[in-house]
């Protein structure tokens, strides 16, 4: 029975694809945890570092890679370093940014809103354990 119950936890009826910004290979920062807790849940991740690594089976990347279908941004940036990915974060046309704690930016939230992608204002590992990702 217990088997079971986790095999269903595991089965993620809608997998929703997720860029992960500032991932880390380093297994203290929250965005290795959320790397983790993503792919448990069952998203498909493209994770995007300042450096190359792995997390789990996911390669960290430093190039922005076209993506389709992306349903999620998540941010493990502050807003300064945030700028820079602004085109990218728009080209992925994502349902949703989730700004994490340290990652709030209320210039990127504005442009969000003016481009219909939901912001919100969450920690991604605490939407995953309560089941509201």
């Amino acid at each position: 029975m217990c088997y079971l119950h986790v095999e269903v936890h595991n089965v993620n009826v809608m997998n929703k694809k997720t860029v992960v910004l500032g991932a880390s290979s380093n297994p203290s920062r929250y965005s290795y945890l959320a790397i983790n807790r993503l792919v448990a849940h069952g998203h498909d991740v493209i994770a995007i570092g300042k450096k190359t690594g792995k997390v789990n089976n996911i390669e960290l990347i430093t190039d922005l890679p076209a993506e389709d279908n992306v349903d999620t941004v998540t941010l493990y940036l502050n807003a300064a370093n945030q700028k820079q990915y602004y085109d990218y974060i728009f080209s992925l046309h994502p349902k949703r940014i989730i700004f994490n704690p340290g990652a709030e930016n209320d210039e990127l939230e504005q442009l969000a809103v003016k481009n219909n992608i939901q912001p919100m204002e969450a920690c991604t590992l605490v939407l995953l354990s309560t089941n509201q990702y």
